[in-house]
């Protein structure tokens, strides 16, 4: 974990920083992408996501080097196939793994974060889960474990492979000529994130487009059919975490209201967006049916709220890349607290985003608890070592904090009400 978090602590600017470019490069071209609001809540995501990566927050129910161990049947020297193998291999298991998670109610919940914005940019390639918290991936490279990759060969390619999925969220980049008939690029993703008709479900590769081509699952972005984007069931937050185990809660309940023992069960594993009969009858759920016309989640906000969200945003991240670069000194335990302030922190601001009444609650409890522990240890986590009035500049932040909340949420009442706009 701790390589990972030093892999985290280069890897989150660098990312950060490219968002920024597209913002920059949209103004330039007075062709924006980005929603200030929403752009905030898919970087939070993106926090949350890798603070509870770095913990190791996950149950894992198998081992790759446990298959390694028992069914490789045979051993592939470390040569330049075996990279190769290696990669082939990651890409069709993350294709059979995001086909799950489009088409099981259950995987659903753990990747409709990342469909959940109503914009297509950079940022949203940031939508990533802290709800996927079973470890199954290690069954999906049965393959490889067959031809005997080597764990440390997996290890290496698997952020590779995941970061390079990160590029082709963007609709400044058109069509790449031959290139479409080889790798994933923007506008085959493009029609991946959309809740068009004609494209729902479709282009789940990851790299590879040849696993939709051969599977049955690829579709064109057509000029006829511009790429709507967001979840048809509309998520109405800008809190990440709210959004994480929306759908989930939405299955407990009905698996509850049920009176069919049966469909309590089967539920979890029916096509996604399943529910019972007499639950669907009785709660019915809004789903957008016109696609061209639904009005997008944009509460109201003054410019000094979204400069608020953006300063608080800023200072989330720097106290994470903090955590990352601090991680052994800090001990695990003191890891597990940092990372509750980074949770409750983003619940707490996204949640005043979404002007919330109690969200001054969650904002004021954390700042008296951030104070209070400066106070009792006379320190942040051992930022005095690194910097002599760090953890004043902490305690500052957390007046800031506290003074905030009760700002938005007191003075700026007439922006109190939610509104979604089209």
């Amino acid at each position: 974990m701790e390589s990972y978090a030093t892999a985290l602590l280069y890897a989150t600017p660098f990312f950060i920083g490219l968002v920024l470019i597209e913002i920059l490069y949209g103004r330039f071209v007075k062709d924006q992408k980005h929603n200030l609001m929403d752009t905030v809540s898919s970087l939070s995501s993106g926090l949350t996501n890798v603070v509870k990566d770095s913990l190791g927050l996950v149950l894992i129910l198998v081992s790759y080097p446990f298959l390694l161990e028992h069914l490789a049947l045979v051993e592939i020297k470390a040569t330049w196939l075996v990279w190769v193998v290696a990669f082939i291999a990651l890409d069709f298991a993350g294709y059979w793994n995001h086909r799950l998670s489009h088409h099981i109610n259950f995987f659903w919940n753990q990747h409709v974060i990342h469909h959940s914005s109503e914009e297509f940019n950079l940022a949203c390639a940031l939508r990533q889960p802290v709800s996927n918290l079973l470890g199954y991936y290690a069954l999906l490279l049965i393959p490889a474990a067959l031809l005997g990759v080597p764990n440390q060969v997996i290890a290496i390619l698997a952020p590779i492979h995941l970061f390079a999925q990160f590029w082709y969220h963007t609709q400044h980049i058109g069509k790449m000529g031959f290139l479409e008939y080889v790798i994933v690029t923007p506008s085959q993703h493009r029609v991946h994130h959309a809740i068009n008709p004609e494209y729902i479900d479709k282009n789940l590769g990851q790299i590879f487009c040849v696993w939709d081509r051969m599977f049955g699952t690829f579709q064109e972005e057509l000029d006829e059919v511009p790429p709507q984007y967001g979840v048809l069931k509309p998520a109405n937050t800008w809190n990440p975490i709210i959004i994480n185990f929306q759908h989930l809660w939405r299955l407990i309940q009905d698996a509850w209201r049920t009176k069919s023992y049966w469909d309590k069960l089967r539920i979890w594993v029916m096509p996604t967006g399943w529910r019972p009969e007499d639950v669907k009858e009785k709660y019915p759920i809004a789903i957008i049916k016109n696609v061209y016309n639904f009005r997008k989640y944009q509460p109201e906000a003054s410019n000094s709220l979204k400069g608020y969200a953006l300063f608080q945003l800023i200072i989330t991240m720097v106290l994470m890349l903090f955590m990352f670069y601090n991680y052994t000194d800090i001990g695990f335990d003191g890891l597990l607290l940092f990372g509750a302030f980074i949770f409750v922190g983003i619940y707490g601001y996204t949640t005043l985003m979404d002007r919330k009444s109690y969200a001054v609650w969650i904002e004021v409890i954390r700042g008296v608890g951030g104070l209070a522990l400066i106070y009792f240890t006379n320190d942040w986590f051992g930022i005095n070592t690194y910097f002599s009035i760090g953890s004043y500049l902490v305690a500052l932040y957390f007046l800031v904090t506290i003074f905030g909340a009760i700002y938005f949420t007191y003075f700026e009442k007439s922006f109190a009400t939610p509104d979604l706009v089209s």
